[in-house]
């Protein structure tokens, strides 16, 4: 399926949010803060796990069109608000997760109307 550019923009931007993850995760789980580092390491390998497989939904699925795959990836922005909202952890600036939402939504909302094509357009988009 190609959906141009605001395809193009959208997994990439769900691919960036991804690797934030997964790269913290991975920060997390090598050098846990100080307390309990069994807990700490237990759940960066989780966080670690959703920014991998968010990052493979983002790039074979979702790039392919799958709709399946748009409505998974909405975790991404309501993770992050959640985090905003309550004021979670990571960081207490909390600029990474105003960020992250904005590059979720934004990876969402650009490629819409590939996920949801009528079927007149998708005739017409195949000519």
């Amino acid at each position: 399926m190609n959906g141009g550019a605001p395809m193009r923009i959208g997994w990439i931007c769900l691919a960036v949010v991804s690797a934030g993850i997964l790269g913290f995760g991975i920060v997390v789980a090598i050098v846990p803060p100080a307390g309990d580092a069994l807990l700490y390491r237990t759940d960066a390998l989780a966080t670690a796990g959703l920014g991998l497989f968010g990052g493979l939904i983002a790039v074979v699925p979702f790039r392919a069109g799958e709709r399946w795959a748009w409505f998974a990836l909405w975790f991404y922005p309501l993770f992050w608000l959640a985090h905003l909202v309550f004021r979670l952890p990571p960081g207490t600036d909390h600029v990474h997760q105003v960020v992250f939402v904005v590059l979720s939504l934004a990876g969402l909302l650009l490629p819409v109307r590939s996920f949801f094509r009528t079927p007149a357009e998708g005739q017409h988009a195949r000519r």
